[in-house]
């Protein structure tokens, strides 16, 4: 049986060590530890412990810590605008091991569609097996990106073009080409009625370089440890106006665009990393109505 990527897992057990634990009454991830298997679990369990005395468990330790803050900072972003819109349809690409269609109960008439690979999507649903989603309906929508149609597949699933649509586009940006961020872009914009929004996070620069990626994979070979980030590397990067320049290329007006730092200060996450927060960026932007984009 295939397994969810390590990215996927990493986001997913920095959102287990921050719930309960960080930004008490904005963030709240319950469901999180629920979608790990039983290692995974006791790597959040060591993480929300002081650090290991032994060297071989710290670098992975470092890292899971590192992402927290992190996480949970963008989750509440996202959140607050899901929550905003409430509209009735919700698309979640690349969804790996999001959560919000178990734990969002402020969605109760809303019907999720969880975009991602066909191997990811069957180790998920092995994971939620067991759980109830608190949503109107969830549909899952297997896409083999690069190569099937997310126009065709959503409209397979049941997705309603004609209606508003929250589309979340997490953690997903950095590991695509702009080619292939262009080539999604144009897809979300067919299937997204007036009153739409797009949800999206993204680094202004590459967070790891060329030579780091290196060291660090060499840090957890040393270890004996798997490295979460030898799946994938971040290949794009923006800078707010050219954010802002490429969605208006497809319909998209900005409607905010923060970094996770001034995020997370509002919602009280204590930072050990202000630089890398400051890197990452949640841009919200809306299809505007016909008489809005006349005026």
């Amino acid at each position: 049986m295939p397994k969810a990527s390590r990215t996927a897992v990493l986001v997913c057990q920095a959102r287990a060590v921050a719930d309960g634990r960080i930004a008490i009454g904005r963030f709240s991830d319950p469901i999180a530890i629920d979608l790990l298997d039983d290692d995974e679990r006791r790597e959040v369990e060591t993480a929300r412990g002081p650090s290991p005395r032994h060297w071989r468990d710290r670098p992975a330790y470092e890292l899971l810590t590192a992402t927290v803050e992190i996480l949970a900072a963008r989750t509440v972003a996202i959140d607050d605008a899901v929550r905003e819109r409430r509209h009735s349809q919700l698309v979640v690409l690349g969804a790996g091991l999001d959560a919000r269609a178990w734990r969002m109960r402020k969605l109760p008439q809303t019907t999720v569609f969880e975009v991602d690979r066909p191997a990811s999507q069957a180790d998920k649903r092995r994971r939620v097996r067991n759980l109830e989603p608190v949503t109107e309906e969830l549909t899952f929508v297997p896409v083999e990106f690069g190569t099937d149609s997310l126009t065709g597949a959503l409209e397979s699933a049941g997705h309603r073009s004609e209606l508003p649509t929250t589309w979340i586009w997490e953690g997903v940006l950095p590991y695509l080409t702009t080619d292939q961020v262009r080539a999604t872009l144009a897809d979300v914009a067919e299937r997204s009625a007036p009153g739409s929004q797009l949800i999206a996070t993204y680094p202004q620069r590459h967070t790891v370089s060329r030579p780091a990626h290196y060291a660090l994979k060499t840090v957890f070979a040393i270890a004996g440890r798997p490295d979460p980030m030898g799946e994938e590397r971040h290949v794009s990067a923006w800078r707010p106006a050219a954010m802002r320049d490429l969605l208006e290329d497809f319909g998209f007006t900005v409607v905010s665009d923060r970094d996770l730092k001034s995020i997370a200060d509002d919602v009280g996450v204590r930072t050990r990393h202000p630089r890398r927060l400051a890197n990452g960026h949640v841009v919200v932007a809306e299809v505007s109505f016909p008489s809005d984009r006349e005026t």
